[in-house]
């Protein structure tokens, strides 16, 4: 499976936002990495695009780590990263790779909306857990907030899924109407997708004008359980 490089069509106003949000989040997840002495992290589904400031800012700014490895089925040169792995994280993964790939800190910031259908947003945080030694931390925007930031549209994504793509494909936005590009997550099909056994987790709410634009989720791995 494929990710686009969502950043080249945003807007540079709308990429300011994106930024501005996600400093606030990178200021959560330094104080996580410094309160419980996190030395390893590894941000899932880098991206190789660089165009725009809020490209990787996140893992580019998070301090405190000796060490950070990428996962992604992208190709991934810039000079940021210890170890590289080019795989999708809805793949199978051996206990192998697992064992290579596992870390303090397992990060992916907007991505789990991209990857398909729930059965691949399952698999991907199931492939997380098993990567995360300690904590994982995602992000992923709130379905019911008015704006779709990848659209610029509002309230059209708060329409059945059937009649959201269908509208969307009748505008020439046909790349976000396909499922596996896009699809957006509520708060609740966030709990429904992050019931494991061996996780604790909080999902935190991001807000914009007033309003909760996305969740910020935060999970730890409760030990000697299994999923």
């Amino acid at each position: 499976m494929k990710y686009a490089t969502y950043g080249v069509n945003r807007l540079s106003f709308t990429d300011k936002i994106v930024v501005k949000k996600r400093l606030e989040i990178i200021s959560i997840i330094n104080s996580l990495i410094r309160e419980n002495n996190l030395i390893s992290c590894l941000d899932i589904v880098t991206t190789s695009d660089g165009r725009i400031e809020s490209s990787n800012i996140v893992v580019k700014l998070l301090k405190g780590l000796k060490i950070k490895k990428s996962l992604s089925n992208q190709d991934i040169s810039i000079n940021l990263f210890d170890k590289i792995f080019k795989k999708s994280i809805t793949n199978d993964f051996t206990q192998k790779e697992i064992n290579k790939l596992s870390s303090d800190l397992v990060l992916s910031i907007a991505t789990i909306e991209h990857v398909g259908n729930f059965k691949n947003q399952k698999k991907m945080l199931e492939n997380i857990v098993k990567m995360t030694d300690q904590y994982f931390v995602f992000t992923t925007p709130n379905r019911y907030f008015p704006i779709d930031f990848h659209a610029k549209l509002p309230f059209l994504h708060w329409l059945p899924k059937s009649i959201h793509r269908f509208v969307l494909k009748t505008i020439n936005l046909r790349y976000f109407s396909y499922e596996q590009n896009l699809n957006l997550l509520s708060k609740n099909d966030l709990e429904t997708i992050l019931k494991f056994k061996n996780v604790y987790y909080t999902i935190k709410k991001i807000k914009l004008f007033g309003l909760t634009s996305n969740f910020l989720v935060i999970g730890k791995i409760i030990k000697n359980e299994n999923i």
